[in-house]
């Protein structure tokens, strides 16, 4: 979900802003020493890392296709992290249902594993700046991809057209003045992005199948509000995405093209 990913249920306008409202499931939690995952999401895991071990040398935008489609029609689940200023960080991992952050989260750390202790690691790292499970350590923006510890992408925005717009942010600051997210800090970075207007055929043909699409909001304290993966489908670009719309609620393949132009611009990330 996005820059701030959806989290606490007592954040429903933060939710609302990011990957939209929807009922969450109970969440399976894990620990880094011994993952306690239901059936569903146990079953699925292995058959993912099953999946990554007959791809060795694969590239890493082939691995986040391949991974990312074995999610397409798993539902749509909001508030799928547990953690926040005043409840103690949890280590979820339920495959059952997925917010558009989350999603990323598990694609990005089976494209670097191969067994479920490398898994449960990859993901620390991807969700967790230095790999520390705490909210406050917690990536909720979509650019601390790219600006923080570990580094899962690069942010490639600027490179693929010289009609981007960088806008200073307070990340974490309403348009009141108060927090998103209490007890997380303002973040003050600049977002380049793309304006869905300059988003022509010369742009679409430089985005590679893997990489990371951040819708851009002009919203105040937020960089983008939604996220997914550019792929390339049989009916032309895609963007896939958890999707909390009603007309889908799950895991999709929309038009890339038809959802750059609901939304004001793109951020494009593209993973290491």
């Amino acid at each position: 979900m996005n820059t701030a990913r959806t989290i606490a249920r007592v954040l429903l306008v933060m939710v609302a802003l990011v990957c939209g409202l929807a009922t969450a499931l109970p969440a399976a939690v894990a620990t880094p020493d011994s993952a306690n995952l239901d059936d569903t999401t146990s079953r699925k895991l292995d058959e993912l890392l099953a999946l990554r071990a007959t791809q060795p040398l694969a590239s890493k935008g082939d691995l986040i296709t391949s991974l990312s489609s074995r999610f397409l029609g798993t539902p749509y689940g909001a508030n799928m992290l547990i953690g926040s200023a005043s409840q103690p960080e949890q280590l979820v991992i339920d495959f059952r249902a997925v917010d558009c952050f989350t999603y990323l989260d598990y694609v990005e750390a089976l494209t670097r594993s191969t067994d479920r202790n490398q898994f449960v690691a990859n993901l620390i790292q991807t969700r967790y700046t230095g790999g520390q499970v705490d909210f406050t350590k917690r990536k909720h923006f979509f650019t601390d991809w790219a600006q923080t510890d570990r580094v899962a992408a690069t942010d490639i925005t600027a490179s693929l057209t010289p009609a981007t717009v960088t806008v200073g942010k307070q990340l974490n600051v309403k348009p009141d003045g108060s927090r998103y997210l209490p007890g997380i800090p303002v973040v003050d970075r600049a977002i380049t992005y793309i304006p869905s207007g300059s988003v022509d055929q010369n742009v679409i043909n430089q985005l590679r199948p893997g990489d990371y699409i951040g819708a851009y909001t002009d919203v105040a304290g937020l960089d983008v509000s939604h996220v997914g993966i550019f792929v390339n489908t049989a009916s032309g670009p895609a963007f896939r995405n958890a999707s909390s719309l009603a007309a889908n609620n799950q895991v999709v393949d929309s038009s890339f093209s038809d959802y750059v132009q609901s939304v004001p611009g793109i951020v494009v990330l593209r993973a290491q």
